[in-house]
């Protein structure tokens, strides 16, 4: 690790922290890092934001760069617990990947009372850049509009007219359900029923009977990470997809194909913001996160490289980490490294980069470690997420 970087780990919200400098920029990674999310972003997104620190070079502004990390185990108070700590008594400057929407949305209110700077990439909700905006939050990577428009708009453009939800039963299973449902039917299909889930359950067999007694078409996953993998895995028992039902992985990412292998998860259609063997600048991230971690990045840990690299930009390019002069920036600046090129900041905080539909290979297919996907159409980013003045966020005139 480089001399300029100094790490400190927050473990279950237990922080162990150099003193905070009043000069120096220090940067908060709290997320789900031992539950149900643990791969999907966890201690691999701690990684990318320290390897964005490193090729920013350490320091900004002539000072030190800090980070800092904690589990808040998907639970809004512990999150905001650890994050009241960090900003009152740490001296943390922004707080970013924010995993689980309930977290987020309750940190994005702390941020906004606290006058600090979070941006959220772990986490779904379109609330975030909606009604529950706030001057200094923002949203990178993806959100549960864009998943809706790129998975559930082309599943039913090919014929997937009937659908039923299996939704995470919080703030983040709520949204990508009703964003999607919203497609759906929008361009003429149908929503036949919706279970609601608890997170992190392990037997789904009646969630799926519910599902299969539908007859829909397809069968929507509103859920992410282990809640995900496992209703794919079970539905592969119950032989769900051999009868003719179709699985919608809404929010799938790189990890949990990983977790499932190929043989389980091959065919299943999902959107990401990032795949690591795209083109040149995808692999360049890919293959320096790949030599500290020995896995490649999903687009939440590439996001929250992303989302680090920029407000170390923004920093700079203000000449102050003071909150109101770095916000202007993130929203002047472009967006443009090895995660997303073109990219642009609207009023509302939400970044806007063109996202992927991408099919999952079958194991024939697939030709070497991590060849996971087959490109099947660019979403283009002002087609993903809404224009800021039609997001329902206050901010926006």
């Amino acid at each position: 690790m480089k001399s300029g970087l100094l790490v400190a780990v927050a473990v279950g919200g237990v922080l162990f922290a150099a003193p905070a400098s009043a000069q120096g920029v220090k940067i908060g990674i709290l997320n789900d890092q031992s539950g149900v999310y643990a791969d999907y972003g966890g201690k691999w997104s701690f990684e990318a934001a320290k390897m964005a620190i490193e090729d920013f070079g350490g320091e900004v502004l002539g000072h030190k760069i800090e980070i800092v990390s904690a589990d808040h185990q998907n639970k809004p108070d512990l999150g905001s617990a650890i994050a009241r700590r960090w900003y009152d008594v740490e001296g943390v400057d922004m707080i970013t990947e924010l995993t689980t929407s309930s977290v987020a949305l309750a940190i994005h209110e702390l941020s906004k009372e606290k006058k600090k700077i979070d941006i959220v990439v772990g986490a779904a909700t379109s609330r975030l850049t909606g009604d529950a905006c706030q001057p200094y939050g923002f949203h990178w990577a993806y959100d549960t509009h864009a998943l809706a428009y790129g998975t559930g708009g082309s599943l039913v453009e090919a014929g997937g007219d009937s659908w039923f939800f299996m939704t995470a039963d919080y703030a983040f299973g709520y949204a990508l359900e009703k964003d999607t449902s919203d497609f759906v039917k929008a361009k003429g299909g149908k929503v036949l029923g919706s279970v609601r889930i608890p997170l992190n359950t392990a037997d789904f067999s009646s969630f799926l009977l519910q599902a299969q007694s539908s007859k829909a078409k397809i069968i929507g996953l509103a859920n992410a990470g282990l809640d995900t993998t496992n209703s794919i895995k079970q539905a592969s028992e119950f032989g769900i997809v051999k009868s003719g039902q179709k699985l919608a992985g809404l929010l799938l990412t790189l990890a949990e194909v990983h977790g499932l292998g190929l043989d389980a998860a091959q065919g299943l259609v999902l959107t990401e913001g990032y795949y690591w063997d795209r083109d040149p600048k995808s692999r360049n991230l890919a293959e320096k996160f790949f030599k500290r971690t020995g896995r490649m990045p999903n687009m939440i840990q590439a996001g929250t490289y992303s989302a680090t690299l920029q407000y170390l930009k923004a920093v700079k390019a203000a000449g102050t980490k003071d909150t109101e002069a770095v916000a202007k920036k993130l929203k002047e600046l472009p967006v443009d490294d090895d995660f997303a090129q073109g990219g642009k900041v609207m009023e509302n905080g939400r970044m806007v980069h063109d996202l992927y539909l991408f099919e999952v290979k079958k194991p024939s297919e697939s030709k070497k470690p991590w060849d996971y996907y087959k490109q099947l159409a660019v979403v283009p980013g002002d087609k993903a997420f809404p224009p800021a003045k039609d997001s329902g966020c206050p901010l926006v005139k």
